[in-house]
C-alpha cells in the first residue's frame, strides 16, 4: 500500500509513537497503529505502519528515485524520459562457414557473408545498447573441437572504418544441436554500442567444423531507450 503525501503529513503530525530501526521492524514488536522508520541499504527510508494485523510499507525518497521490492502492477505505464529494456534479435542462417570470418544476418534474413557492408549484415543502432547475452546452436558438426571466435564490430556515425568493439573465443568442445551461451562478462571488452553506430556481428571457426548446416543464433540486448 503506497502512502500519499497527505498520509505522510498526517502521520508526521500525529502524537502516536514512532520507532527507528536499523533492520526491518517486527510486526510482533509494534502496537496497532504504530509507525516505524527503517534505513534501507538502498539509501531510502522505509516507513512502516502496523494496521489490521499487518505491517504496511512505503518508501520515502530524497532524490526522486523509487524502489519496488517485488511486482509492480499498473493499468497504464507511461515513460516520459528514458527506460531500460531488453530486446532479442535473430541471426539464423545456413552455410558452410569453413574457417572464414562471416558476418551474420540480422533479423533472420539468411544473408551472411564475409563483410558487414550490406543492409542484411549491419544494424543501425537507434539507442545505446549492450550485448547482454549471445546464444548459438549449430546443427550437425563434423568437428566439435573447433574454437569459435565471435566479434562485435562497428562503424561510427559519419565514417566507414570498421572498428572492433569486443571479441570472445569459445573453446569448450561443442556438441551438435546443443546451445552454448556467451555472457556479457565473457567478452574481452564491454560489448556496448552507441546510438548511430552501424553494427556487425561475426563468427569465425578455427577449423572446418561442418558442411552447410543451419546455425541458430540469437542476441539479447540491454537497450537504453530515450523517449
Amino acid at each position: 500500500m503506497a502512502l500519499t503525501d497527505r498520509d505522510m503529513r498526517k502521520l508526521a503530525n500525529t502524537k502516536q509513537s514512532s520507532i527507528e530501526f536499523q533492520g526491518k521492524p517486527s510486526i510482533h514488536g509494534m502496537l496497532d497503529g504504530q509507525v516505524a522508520i527503517e534505513k534501507q541499504s538502498n539509501s531510502q527510508l522505509a516507513l512502516y505502519r502496523k494496521k489490521y494485523g499487518k505491517l504496511w510499507k512505503s518508501y520515502m525518497s530524497h532524490d526522486g528515485n523509487q524502489i519496488v521490492d517485488k511486482t509492480l502492477t499498473t493499468n497504464t505505464l507511461k515513460y516520459t524520459n528514458k527506460f531500460i529494456d531488453y530486446r532479442f534479435i535473430v541471426h539464423n542462417f545456413q552455410d558452410d562457414i569453413g574457417t572464414t570470418k562471416h558476418y551474420v544476418p540480422w533479423f533472420n534474413n539468411s544473408l551472411e557473408d564475409t563483410d558487414m557492408n550490406h543492409s542484411s549484415r549491419s544494424f543501425l543502432a537507434p539507442y545505446n545498447m549492450t550485448l547482454h547475452k549471445l546464444i548459438m546452436r549449430p546443427e550437425t558438426l563434423s568437428d566439435a573441437t573447433a574454437n569459435f571466435t565471435f566479434g562485435l564490430d562497428k562503424q561510427d556515425d559519419g565514417d566507414t572504418t570498421v572498428d572492433s568493439v569486443a571479441t570472445v573465443t569459445y573453446s569448450t568442445t561443442l556438441a551438435s544441436n546443443t546451445m552454448i551461451t556467451i555472457n556479457q562478462s565473457d567478452w574481452n571488452n564491454n560489448p556496448k554500442i552507441e546510438a548511430g553506430d552501424k553494427v556487425g556481428l561475426s563468427i569465425d571457426s578455427s577449423a572446418d567444423s561442418s558442411g552447410s548446416i543451419d546455425w541458430y543464433i540469437t542476441s539479447v540486448w540491454r537497450v537504453e531507450v530515450v523517449i
